[in-house]
């Protein structure tokens, strides 16, 4: 006769155990109420970060990013459409003249519609520059926030239904720290609520133009991330990934011809349409185009951690070459860099692969492209946030970096205290439960780098914030972190260019299972 089993009460849960506080709750919930749960959190805290100085405040004469954006409203909303890009009497360019696509025109038109609205003296034609009033600067601020509720958000929401879809049932548990992790990106909720721009926008449309074409929806896609094109100029970074990706999947397709033949007539349609206004003579078009390429601001703008700026402490492109030499080298070395990554995705165009290449083609174009500036890393952080429950810690170390290579930006701005609780907020979701059993890569490979560099990064703040530079060198702090992050962008560019090429085991596995069925 078997004794019979007795039954113990399970152990009442404690209070201190994290799997059973709120965030278990919230990753019991699924998908749409976690989304739901970590959006109202997040947009919480970007709330608290517009409390926050922006860019220029208070800073005449040209201010900053902030009466940048207003301008826009002020010139769209109160002159032709003919008018926008073209420098004259009441409009110069000299003066926050715009300098993005067609769509970002748009953009500021809508949103000066509604200041108008509420503060018609924000958006007056000329007697508007510099205007800081309260109301004004509650408006601008609602107008980001609702950009990133509306576009960014819904974005998220459906790129993590495409990844998710088909998962095994234990790794949709980290659903919910997959979304906390892209949702409060500090550096771009610094650079959006704090700095003050909409780099929501166009990575939102890219966010959704990526699940599309891992949705296989490529026309939607291409359609998607033409719009992405057309607001900010600076998502060709992804460019060189979505061609190589689409053209080897076309290549593979029965009627290789006619699909990149529906592709392009996406991708040309929605130009068409975007440019529509401008399209009437080769001297209007050319007007807009002029805007988008700012050669005459240089090779690099301050101290960004990218290999033209860091490499100037030796060599002098500027003096050393003039700008037509410039220009050409940069682009062969941007279009080098981006080769491997290309290569590899036209010959196996693999959907892994497509987000890798994602990553490796906005580094080589930051690394190497003409004319970045420190808030160009936002997109590189975009694809490697894609990849945070295959390498979390490459998020990390990446997220890491680029927030140390912003923060002179950002002590400018007056935007110490959030960088800080966003660092922190950061640094304590990524440890939460739900990524926990991918990161002894971390412990194992790079703790011991990762510690040194942390350390190295703390005194360095401290320095900067404490010590005042020799007079002879008066940027040599802003130097050194220039040096140790662009150090660290060129191992991790180096290291998931590797990993694009080796075929992960999980992929390994499911290809050979697919040769014995």
């Amino acid at each position: 006769m078997e004794k019979m089993k007795i039954r113990k009460n399970p152990p009442k849960p404690k209070f201190s155990d994290p799997d059973t506080g709120i965030w278990s709750w919230i990753v019991q919930r699924g998908t749409v109420a976690s989304f739901i749960c970590i959006s109202l959190f997040a947009l919480l805290v970007r709330v608290c970060v517009s409390l926050h100085p922006y860019s220029g405040a208070g800073n005449p004469p040209k201010y900053g990013d902030y009466e940048a954006q207003r301008h826009w409203m002020e010139i769209t909303i109160n002159l032709p459409v003919k008018e926008w890009y073209r420098n004259s009497t009441i409009n110069d360019l000299n003066y926050w003249g715009l300098d993005y696509p067609p769509l970002t025109a748009y953009q500021s038109y809508f949103h000066g519609l509604i200041l108008r609205c509420f503060d018609p003296k924000s958006v007056s034609l000329y007697t508007s520059r510099g205007y800081e009033s309260y109301i004004g600067k509650l408006l601008m601020r609602w107008t980001v926030l609702s950009s990133d509720a509306l576009i960014f958000f819904p974005a998220v929401l459906y790129f993590i239904n495409v990844y998710y879809s088909g998962k095994p049932i234990k790794e949709k548990t980290s659903v919910a720290w997959h979304i906390a992790l892209i949702l409060l990106n500090p550096c771009l909720i610094l650079i959006d609520h704090g700095h003050f721009q909409y780099n929501c926008i166009s990575l939102g449309l890219t966010v959704a133009a990526v699940a599309a074409i891992l949705s296989d929806r490529d026309v939607v896609g291409s359609v998607l991330f033409s719009l992405a094109l057309n607001h900010k100029q600076m998502s060709a970074y992804f460019a060189p990934a979505f061609f190589s990706y689409l053209l080897g999947k076309c290549l593979r397709q029965q009627n290789p011809v006619i699909e990149v033949a529906k592709l392009g007539l996406a991708v040309l349609g929605t130009f068409a349409v975007v440019w529509s206004p401008y399209l009437y003579s080769a001297e209007a078009s050319l007007e807009v185009l002029s805007r988008l390429a700012p050669f005459e601001r240089g090779i690099y703008e301050d101290y960004v951690a990218n290999f033209w700026c860091t490499t100037s402490i030796l060599v002098k492109w500027k003096r050393l070459l003039n700008m037509q030499p410039l220009k050409l080298l940069s682009l062969t070395a941007t279009i080098s860099a981006c080769l491997p990554s290309m290569i590899q995705l036209i010959w196996k165009p693999r959907k892994s692969s497509f987000l890798y290449g994602l990553l490796n083609s906005a580094l080589a174009f930051y690394l190497f492209s003409f004319q970045v500036h420190e808030k160009s890393i936002l997109l590189p952080l975009l694809p490697a946030s894609f990849l945070a429950m295959e390498k979390p810690f490459v998020l990390l170390w990446l997220t890491q970096n680029a927030l140390v290579s912003m923060f002179p930006l950002l002590t400018r701005d007056k935007l110490i205290i959030p960088y800080i609780a966003l660092h922190g907020l950061f640094i304590l979701l990524y440890h939460l439960p739900g990524g926990r059993q991918h990161k002894k890569e971390t412990q194992s490979s790079f703790g011991t780098l990762r510690l040194f560099l942390l350390s190295c990064f703390l005194v360095l703040h401290v320095v900067y914030l404490t010590i005042a530079p020799p007079r002879k060198y008066p940027f040599l702090f802003e130097a050194v972190i220039m040096l140790l992050c662009f150090s660290q962008f060129v191992v991790i560019f180096l290291y998931t260019n590797t990993k694009q090429w080796t075929p992960s085991k999980l992929s390994a596995l499911s290809t050979e299972a697919k040769k014995h069925l």
